[in-house]
């Protein structure tokens, strides 16, 4: 069972959601996560992509903030999707001392800089704020240990795909985890670039 190897902080937060039974894509998606394998996860919409997402980035984590610098990182589609995703995030780690931050696009770019300044663990951002803060000298990739893309369907869009492999070539030493729907063009070139020898776990 997957979950039973999680870390404690986590199992109290699936026991007080009343979650005991992983999906069929947690079973095999969750291991491998934690293998640190680079993987696609391709399955259906509520077959439990984004809590595999959140429950794997705590494990990798730890449940436990260190120093500055963000050590997970998320990428979604835009600044709808990246508050939702702060807010399921902020559920699971409240009692934990990790600190969740969003890149919300309606606040100044240097304001965002100076926030991500202060000390964050995951961060939660478009491909292109992420690009722009990188560009900027806004946010330090040298600590990341899981970089997560969330619904990658949107990387089809070629200026997005741009941002994603300029962000890329920043990092070194980093498990990339991409969740999508289904498996597309544009996520089979990713292979030729930070996705080499990546694993797929497929779920239909």
């Amino acid at each position: 069972m997957p979950f039973k190897k999680l870390h404690f902080d986590i199992k109290e937060k699936l026991s007080e959601f009343e979650i005991t039974i992983p999906t069929l894509f947690q079973t095999k998606s969750i291991p491998a996560i934690k293998s640190g394998a680079n993987l696609f996860c391709i399955a259906p919409k509520d077959s439990g992509k984004t809590t595999t997402l959140i429950l794997t980035t705590m494990q990798k984590l730890k449940c436990e903030e260190v120093g500055v610098a963000a050590r997970a990182t998320v990428l979604v589609e835009n600044n709808e999707k990246a508050l939702e995703l702060y807010e399921a995030f902020i559920k699971f780690t409240r009692h934990t001392s990790l600190r969740v931050y969003v890149c919300d696009e309606k606040q100044h770019i240097d304001l965002l800089k100076s926030e991500i300044f202060e000390g964050v663990d995951i961060l939660i951002s478009t491909p292109k704020t992420m690009n722009k803060l990188l560009l900027l000298e806004g946010v330090n990739t040298t600590q990341l240990k899981i970089f997560n893309i969330d619904d990658a369907t949107f990387l089809s869009n070629k200026t997005v795909n741009a941002d994603v492999l300029a962000i890329t070539q920043s990092i070194h030493k980093c498990q990339f985890v991409i969740y999508s729907e289904k498996m597309n063009p544009a996520l089979q070139r990713l292979e030729s670039y930070f996705m080499q020898f990546a694993r797929k776990i497929a779920i239909k």
